[in-house]
């Protein structure tokens, strides 16, 4: 513990006898914090710590999840959560923001250098906002201002009611094409019981049924024929890199504004495994993320865009946003500012040297891993290769201690909710320290369970999974993570 540090200063006033010279910070914190809430709260304290010896004991495959470092998860319980802080720096609607301002003005800085881009804006709460945010700036801007213009009103109020009418109805038949939900997309491209399926008149691309990649020619002719406001490219379970200035070149041929949703893959473009044709903020007018998944920091959003979209970006409230999360910004900034670190760049590649290794063992297990592998922090596996449903491989998984989800596949026959694949990702072993040598272990636990499970004939979701090997299993995830704690410093 450093000695200056404010806790060591604290503790020297009420406890100077106290011998605490092998308990780390970090330690004293949690234990702090969760006292405080058992004594309000017991249940609740006690569903906190049992998640952490949940995760200590399962190994984490979900690719859309990782561990935040203890900075970035201290950084969100504190009194500025009590702050109400709507507008942006320097331009708020309430007073007394000026520690926000701070806060939030380094999170924007941070985010920018760290990515490259024109402009950022941190206050989106999920990645869904984010993205809400940025499909109403191009709609704002490519929509609503030139009917403004033409109308020769300065701004919404000013229209007669019939103008106001008219406009809603423009607003509300725009074109988006956006990737297939079972091609690797996301809920949020479109997907019709999502709000952007709602919002847009939507078509969607898919994937070579040969291959399972993209092809870009048959993206240009469906843009051709199609003419969306909004091209948007971005994946939740496409196991592949996707060449951007290609997507930017067919935005300018049919007037489409290129929006990217990189909320999976951040992590890989702040660490340079990203460029050139392959890095989104360098040919996207618009890009959203979350921050945690592969980017390792808090629950939440951001976008980043050119300088044309900047001043509708920062009036994502009152747009589509609440009032901003103070508390959840100076996370971000915490991991903006460790993700700026050069240690990061080793990390971020790290992640897709252990996914190459998960998929290339898995398919030498056996296993049959969608486009061959993969180029970036996720696989698929088609669980169909075993006579499962991704429902009962992701159950008989978890029973043997280790954590994935199901995911659809491309032309998927069992449909969304019980499915055909698993999606396996590498961002969270990676931040245990494992490497391509647990990854091979890794394929070998997955491939021992798939293969002993059978799938009951009468449901897509009953199976039977042996119990030797079951117990085999989890001991095998016990020895790993035994070598790889989460968390070693926090004994709680």
């Amino acid at each position: 513990m450093h000695p200056e540090s404010t806790l060591a200063a604290y503790l020297r006033n009420v406890c100077p006898d106290a011998d605490l010279s092998g308990v780390s910070a970090e330690a004293l914190a949690f234990a702090a914090a969760l006292d405080t809430v058992a004594a309000v709260a017991p249940e609740v304290a006690g569903a906190i710590k049992t998640e952490l010896a949940d995760q200590r004991a399962n190994l984490k495959l979900i690719a859309s999840e990782n561990y935040a470092s203890p900075a970035v998860l201290l950084a969100m319980g504190n009194w500025l959560s009590d702050k109400y802080a709507e507008g942006s720096p320097g331009h708020r609607f309430y007073a007394g923001c000026e520690n926000v301002d701070t806060i939030e003005s380094r999170a924007v800085e941070l985010a920018k250098g760290l990515f490259g881009s024109d402009h950022a804006y941190v206050q989106p709460h999920s990645g869904i906002d984010a993205n809400l945010v940025a499909f109403w700036t191009i709609l704002t801007q490519r929509v609503e201002a030139p009917a403004l213009e033409q109308l020769g009103a300065k701004d919404l109020n000013a229209l007669p009611d019939a103008d106001w009418q008219r406009l809603r109805r423009e607003l509300g038949n725009q074109r988006m094409l956006g990737m297939a939900l079972d091609a690797g997309g996301h809920l949020t491209h479109g997907f019709r019981p999502n709000i952007s399926g709602k919002l847009f008149d939507i078509a969607r691309y898919t994937v070579d049924p040969e291959t399972s990649r993209i092809d870009y020619d048959l993206v240009r002719k469906q843009a051709e024929e199609f003419r969306p406001l909004v091209l948007l490219a971005g994946y939740s379970s496409y196991p592949r890199k996707i060449n951007f200035r290609l997507f930017r070149e067919i935005a300018e041929e049919v007037g489409a504004t290129f929006m990217v949703d990189m909320a999976h893959f951040a992590g890989l473009v702040a660490g340079k495994v990203f460029t050139g044709d392959f890095d989104p903020v360098a040919h996207a007018h618009l890009v959203t993320t979350t921050t945690h998944k592969t980017l390792r920091g808090p629950r939440g959003g951001l976008v980043l865009c050119t300088q044309e979209f900047a001043a509708t970006v920062d009036r994502g409230c009152p747009l589509v946003l609440g009032g901003p999360l103070p508390h959840v910004m100076a996370a971000k900034a915490v991991a903006l500012t460790e993700a700026s670190r050069p240690a990061f760049a080793d990390y971020a590649q790290q992640i897709v040297d252990n996914a190459t290794a998960l998929a290339d063992e898995l398919q030498r297990q056996g296993a049959k891993v969608l486009t061959g592998g993969t180029d970036n922090h996720l696989l698929l596996i088609d669980v169909r290769a075993y006579g499962l449903t991704g429902r009962q491989a992701e159950t008989a998984l978890r029973e043997a201690a280790v954590t994935v989800n199901r995911n659809v596949i491309p032309f998927d026959p069992n449909g969304s909710w019980y499915t055909s694949g698993l999606r396996l990702g590498t961002p969270a072993t990676t931040t245990l320290g494992m490497g391509p040598e647990e990854m091979r272990e890794v394929a070998a636990i997955v491939h021992t369970v798939l293969a002993a499970t059978e799938a009951d004939s009468t449901s897509k979701a009953r199976y039977t999974l042996p119990a030797q090997v079951r117990d085999q299993a989890r001991s095998r995830v016990g020895e790993l993570l035994a070598r790889h704690p989460l968390y070693p410093g926090i004994d709680l």
